[in-house]
């Protein structure tokens, strides 16, 4: 069981070229917000990398925009069907991919979703919040959405889309 605090950054990019990033990683996910726990979020992960298929049960308390206290660890399938039961039925699942890449010693997460093939959400675990940020030259940022609720995964997947005021998207 992993326990800690999480300290991230969050961006809007544009759509980058993949082939042209140092990828490590490629992971289908859903993600499924459970009815909330006491004073934290839960959700499940179904994750699909190489063919192999795994599950991820995640507890989150928000201590600011970029900080949160996480309890992550991996479960079986028969436990993530039988949490799915607890599933919030407001909050529509998530369904992305990610592309973990590493640029200059930093690991990025970049989460593609079905709705769009112009933008992306650009992610990065950071030491602290104050910590620089060395931004790969081929990934356009558009703006840093760290505390922008409307781009959580939630939002995002509740909106089926990003939200207004972005570059149009030709994928619809």
């Amino acid at each position: 069981m992993a326990k800690g605090l999480e300290i991230e950054r969050k961006f809007l990019v544009e759509f980058p070229d993949i082939e042209k990033l140092d990828v490590r990683r490629k992971t289908g996910i859903i993600q499924t917000y459970l009815h909330r726990g006491e004073n934290c979020q839960r959700r499940v992960r179904r994750l699909e990398e190489n063919g192999r298929i795994s599950y991820t049960y995640t507890e989150k308390v928000f201590i600011s925009p970029t900080t949160r206290e996480e309890t992550e660890f991996e479960i079986s399938r028969r436990e993530y069907e039988e949490l799915l039961t607890d599933a919030d039925c407001g909050l529509v699942p998530v369904n992305k991919v990610r592309f973990c890449f590493n640029y200059k010693n930093q690991l990025f997460e970049l989460d593609t979703y079905p709705f769009s093939e112009k933008l992306a959400v650009m992610e990065l675990e950071l030491d602290s919040p104050e910590q620089v940020i060395d931004f790969p030259d081929n990934v356009r940022v558009i703006k840093d959405v760290t505390a922008d609720s409307s781009y959580s995964n939630a939002s995002l997947s509740a909106a089926g889309a990003f939200p207004c005021g972005q570059p149009e998207d030709r994928s619809s």
